[in-house]
């Protein structure tokens, strides 16, 4: 048999998934527009709290900006290429699973494959706004190691909850359906990351920076790139942060080799 590029069979799924919608392109632009306002209404959020408080403890608006912008694109890409993962309940209820594992693909391919959500390129696309403005406003005084530090914080987000959609899909192999309580750690973190994390008090960052570890992708290479520390560690922290994926893909197969089919 004729060994395929995982890469490049990558790509053909996500071209499937395209082609698929824009077969309702109306359908694919409304949805769009209704990413970018439901994010459009977190901005006017932070907009109009900096008007009634004037700063958040000892961060300007621009700096929350460019904070933001950053985690939000990295949380943007991950909803955007792991979506398989976020609906892989559908696939174990309806039986689809079963027929992942009987070709001769990885399954991680495969359900990564299953979808690809291209209506939050609207949502990508106001993060990279955000991002300019941020970088407009933010008052950073850019060098290398500041650029390649938003570049890691990109990358170690996009793993991160890449890592996150990976554990919830592997909760379904023992519920049979997702949990939305889990959605906390997703939705909830991407609000929650409107801030820096060091703001809610020692004991949150703590949590958010030795078990669930956000800090690393969003407060601690934050604090380098405003120039409130010199420690260059901080730059490479979000690269410590994707070593989440570890775990969650651990724990991913533990669930495949105890998976039994649903029987649908």
């Amino acid at each position: 048999m004729k060994r395929v590029n995982p890469l490049k069979l990558y790509f053909h799924y996500i071209s499937i998934n395209i082609r698929s919608m824009m077969q309702y392109k109306t359908s694919f632009l409304l949805t769009a527009i209704g990413q970018f306002l439901t994010s459009f209404n977190v901005l006017i959020g932070v907009y109009f709290m900096f008007q009634r408080f004037g700063g958040v403890k000892s961060f300007t608006y621009g700096e929350v900006i460019l904070c933001f912008s950053v985690f939000l694109t990295g949380y943007t890409l991950a909803e955007m290429w792991a979506r398989g993962f976020d609906a892989f309940s559908g696939m174990v209820r309806g039986g689809e699973f079963d027929r992942l594992l009987v070709r001769p693909r990885g399954e991680i391919l495969q359900v990564l494959g299953s979808k690809f959500e291209l209506t939050r390129v609207a949502r990508l696309l106001q993060a990279v706004l955000m991002l300019v403005y941020g970088i407009a406003k933010g008052g950073v005084e850019w060098n290398a190691g500041r650029i390649v530090a938003v570049f890691c914080m990109v990358i170690g987000g996009t793993v991160l909850f890449t890592g996150f959609f990976l554990i919830f899909a592997g909760l379904c192999f023992f519920t049979l359906d997702s949990l939305e309580i889990m959605n906390v750690f997703t939705d909830g973190a991407r609000e929650f990351g409107k801030y820096p994390l060091g703001i809610y008090g020692k004991n949150i960052l703590r949590l958010t920076t030795f078990v669930i570890p956000y800090a690393l992708v969003q407060y601690y290479p934050f604090l380098y790139l405003t120039g409130r520390s010199g420690n260059m560690l901080y730059i490479f922290a979000p690269l410590a942060a994707a070593l989440f994926i570890v775990p969650a893909y651990c724990f991913w197969r533990f669930g495949v080799r105890r998976y039994k089919s649903s029987g649908s």
